[in-house]
């Protein structure tokens, strides 16, 4: 069956279920009660996000994936990782990418400059470009005041990104597009010391974890000890605002990858055709209060926290968008336009949810020491961007960069908020730039946390099903 729970033979399969439907029930009632009510550090309560996103922004969201400005991703998956030997990529088949051949990319997408979006820059001669470089490439070390401004400018220009991600040379020869509809994010069977090691770096040695507690923050590290789970989160009351909150979005990251593989899960390949479906007993294993030790729920919150952050992103970035200047060039006018249409659409969606997360809670302090936090934060996140790097499996590896950059790219959005205020019209910003590879990796982030919530709904209903289900001897 595909929910995992499989028949046996007459009496002694309908005697086997019992227990373990009691379980599904108990499981449910669980999934109901500590999943709810208002988040922690925010005044947005897991109602209102379910109401939200499964009748207002998934549908469309999950069409806006479907267009071609989005689903073809540009990424890197052969570069070497910085932190330790690889353990040689994953041999299973399911996960390989298959890259996009270059006749099935779009002409405005192939032929566009990474922060170029219209028409008009698109097309945009090679030789505009080669005579500006000469330019720069003209100033000496005899500057001019107006050069060394131009400077201080371009300075300002570095700084005020806030990248938050180690980006993808998109010029390099080992760069592909991916279409992302043709290689989804779903379980591989990969798994082991070397998928442990990955999620180990990132707790262990990126979400602030004090020196005093002992116990693996990683989910999958081995031995964690008899805590009952809530005596162990006490650390995470006593950190400062900024550090609960940074991993408090590792932990919804990994929470919704979770969701993902457990909602589309490999659960029978009969004659070589697979059957992808969702397997309760793996949501069981991974979210359940019981076998977690309560921290299944919290990871489910989680989740719910990490799609506010997203949200709010999505609704301060609105402006950039808005402007004429951009235009989602792919080369097909008509499709560009709808595409602008449905994800101006969104952005006016998000900005009517009215219980957003509000970001200038944090780094609020004495100017100098949230300057210093702030760029901890920063610097740590990145650090987790060179770990997806190290992951073994292509397919993890694809959508690790993709929705690790995406969230990336919602907090140097969130901390660039005045110069989002300052952008013109007509005209590039030097203030503030997204690349095409940040556009597309933001939104498919969000539509990988939207689709997340939207399973978990799913889930409960199965719960439902399979302990209401009275097995019958045969």
């Amino acid at each position: 069956m595909s929910w995992g729970v499989r028949q046996a033979g007459a009496g002694q399969g309908a005697a086997a279920a019992v227990p373990l439907l009691a379980t599904l029930s108990f499981l449910l009632s669980v999934v109901e009660a500590q999943v709810a009510g208002v988040l922690d550090d925010c005044l947005c309560d897991v109602d209102s996000i379910d109401n939200f996103n499964n009748y207002k922004i998934f549908p469309k969201i999950k069409k806006l994936q479907e267009r071609d400005y989005f689903r073809y991703y540009k990424v890197n998956l052969k570069r070497p990782c910085p932190f330790w030997a690889e353990d040689g990529h994953c041999s299973i088949k399911d996960c390989h990418v298959e890259p996009c051949p270059e006749s099935k990319i779009p002409v405005g997408i192939k032929a566009g400059h990474s922060n170029k979006y219209s028409k008009v820059t698109n097309n945009t001669k090679e030789l505009d470009d080669c005579e500006q470089a000469n330019k720069l490439g003209a100033v000496n070390s005899t500057l001019s005041n107006q050069s060394k401004e131009a400077f201080i400018d371009w300075a300002r220009y570095d700084d005020s990104q806030d990248h938050f991600c180690e980006l993808d040379d998109e010029r390099s020869p080992a760069a592909q597009y991916v279409d992302l509809l043709l290689n989804p994010e779903r379980y591989t069977g990969y798994k082991g010391p070397s998928a442990w090691r990955v999620w180990n770096s990132i707790y262990e040695e990126n979400c602030f974890k004090p020196r005093s507690v002992y116990r693996p923050l990683n989910p999958l590290a081995p031995g964690r000890g008899e805590d009952d789970g809530e005596s162990f989160y006490t650390w995470l009351e006593g950190l400062c605002l900024e550090k609960r909150v940074f991993y408090k979005l590792i932990s919804g990251l990994h929470a919704s990858i979770n969701l993902h593989l457990c909602a589309d899960y490999l659960l029978e390949e009969t004659w070589g055709k697979p059957s992808w479906g969702p397997n309760i007993r793996e949501f069981k294993r991974r979210f359940d209060p019981v076998e977690t030790k309560g921290e299944g729920p919290r990871r489910l919150k989680n989740l719910y926290f990490l799609y506010l952050i997203e949200l709010r992103a999505l609704s301060k970035v609105a402006p950039y968008f808005e402007r004429s200047i951009v235009d989602l060039y792919t080369g097909n006018t008509d499709e560009d336009a709808d595409t602008k249409t449905l994800l101006l659409s969104i952005f006016q969606d998000t900005k009517s949810f009215p219980m957003h997360f509000d970001e200038k809670s944090m780094f609020a302090g004495d100017k100098k020491g949230a300057k210093s936090l702030k760029e901890e934060f920063r610097l740590h996140f990145k650090n987790i961007s060179h770990i997806m790097d190290c992951v073994g499996c292509d397919k993890c590896r694809l959508w690790g960069k993709l929705q690790t950059q995406g969230l990336g790219t919602a907090l140097k959005i969130l901390f660039s908020e005045k110069e989002i205020q300052k952008l013109p019209e007509n005209s590039p910003s030097k203030g503030f730039q997204l690349t095409r590879q940040e556009i597309v990796a933001l939104l498919n982030a969000f539509g990988r946390l939207s689709t997340s919530i939207r399973e978990l709904q799913n889930f409960k209903i199965l719960l439902q099903h399979s302990s209401s289900y009275t097995p019958v001897a045969r």
